[in-house]
């Protein structure tokens, strides 16, 4: 399970207090009384159908597995990876973001450069229709004409992923346009129905878009719940289809959300990982007015999944008085940019650190590098996990030095299992600040529309 420790930010100067948190717990309990206790399948409540997805999801392939929505992203999976050597997924807001974060998270940082043996047999991944830039849609159009690395007709052959709930987005209908055009060209050569097999949807009910993918034939359609909405989608067949043409382990992934679930529904408030999350994050902006919420990720193939929760946030909490603003930063990367200004800067910030505990590959030995008397104590083997361990603690304690508070989550290691949990535990997290946030009593600030820029 991944670790939450709230100790950098129980504090009486710059802090919450201990009595504070106590106050805050019968709430927490009672919200998390109502968010259990929603069962319906389909709820008008469109901020909360993803708390049970997952497990939804695990007992449906247990019991029809290859009819169930599981068995069904499996089956299109593992039959584009023998047809194809690219994927191009378009969507905007959230319908990008959540399977970016799983994508970038899990995979290797070059894997599109990879050969295809190398990639074993995986598709390269590229992501579009999330803005309106003339110039790296060309620069696509002419990166998948290029094909892959081998010379076959399977590295000449790409695919899209288009997702949009609506199916009304403007920046994705757009790049669906040019890009479904440079597909049937690219299978002119070939039979004409093939179009559907190389373009899946996934969207809403009688969307616009569902009706022209019935219209192209495709193979597969898969739907969006009415009761999921924007980021909380990661764990549907939004994250999950794209997650699996890479391979990665979905079975795992909803298994870590459920495994959070548990979590949430038994531990007492001191030891839940979600609601000490929940009390500290919103007792700060509330008592200490630290409204800037940072992200700080100790690892550089996590910075998605910081962006992936700024939409998070941002998408849920916008509408409330006193919701927060976050931001996500990388270390030590931004340590050399940012450090100095968040030190000496306004007293508006929460610091939530990312913390993984054990790398994936080989620590590399620092051995004949000079770092400074004060790096290591000695005697401790000197290797970069080290390090990296070291810049935490120093800058942990430079912050709370200049009067600022910091949390740590902490996993384990980077795979689906843990991060499930980490996603699951951050929109239940989500979902109780915005129920506090609904019953502060404070009139929000002036309404404004956005309907006539952006249609989604």
């Amino acid at each position: 399970m991944l670790r939450f420790d709230p100790s950098g930010a129980v504090h009486p100067e710059y802090g919450v207090t201990s009595e504070q948190l106590q106050s805050l717990y019968p709430h927490l309990l009672e919200l998390r009384r109502k968010l259990v206790e929603q069962t319906a399948p389909v709820s008008a409540d469109s901020s909360s159908g993803f708390y049970r997805l997952p497990a939804e999801q695990l007992e449906a392939y247990k019991q029809i597995r290859e009819a169930s929505e599981l068995g069904r992203i499996f089956k299109v999976a593992n039959s584009q990876m023998d047809i194809l050597d690219a994927v191009v997924v378009l969507g905007i807001g959230g319908s990008y973001l959540g399977p970016c974060a799983l994508i970038t998270a899990n995979c290797d940082p070059y894997h599109n450069e990879l050969r295809r043996g190398p990639r074993g047999g995986k598709p390269r991944i590229y992501f579009e229709g999330n803005n309106l830039d003339n110039d790296t849609l060309q620069a696509l159009l002419s990166r998948i004409a290029a094909g892959g690395y081998g010379d076959n007709d399977v590295e000449d052959r790409w695919g899209i992923v288009i997702i949009s709930k609506s199916g009304e987005t403007t920046e994705t209908k757009f790049a669906f346009h040019y890009l479904l055009s440079a597909l049937k060209a690219n299978l002119e050569s070939e039979s004409p129905g093939l179009l559907g097999r190389f373009v899946v949807p996934i969207t809403g009910l009688n969307s616009e878009l569902s009706e022209l993918a019935k219209a192209i034939g495709c193979e597969e359609i898969f739907s969006i719940p009415e009761n999921i909405s924007g980021p909380f989608s990661i764990l549907s067949a939004v994250g999950m289809l794209p997650a699996a043409m890479l391979g990665l382990d979905i079975m795992k992934l909803n298994e870590g959300a459920v495994a959070m679930n548990e979590h949430f529904e038994t531990a007492p408030p001191k030891t839940n990982v979600v609601m000490q999350y929940v009390a500290i994050n919103h007792l700060l902006e509330k008592h200490r007015g630290r409204s800037i919420r940072v992200m700080s990720a100790w690892d550089k193939s996590l910075e998605s999944v910081g962006w992936w929760y700024d939409h998070l946030l941002s998408h849920s909490l916008a509408e409330h008085c006193g919701a927060p603003t976050s931001m996500t930063i990388v270390q030590t990367r931004d340590l050399h940019v940012r450090h100095r200004q968040h030190l000496a800067g306004r007293s508006d910030k929460v610091f939530n650190n990312l913390i993984v505990q054990q790398c994936r590959t080989d620590s590399l030995l620092l051995d004949g590098i000079e770092l400074g008397s004060d790096t290591f104590i000695d005697g401790v083997e000197k290797v970069l996990p080290d390090l990296l361990a070291t810049k935490i603690g120093q800058t942990n304690t430079a912050l709370h030095e200049a009067g600022h508070p910091t949390t740590d989550i902490f996993l384990p290691t980077i795979d689906t299992f843990f991060l499930g949990q980490l996603f699951q535990m951050l929109m239940i997290a989500t979902k109780l600040e915005s129920d506090l946030l609904a019953t502060d009593s404070c009139s929000p600030t002036t309404e404004v529309s956005y309907s006539s820029l952006t249609s989604h």
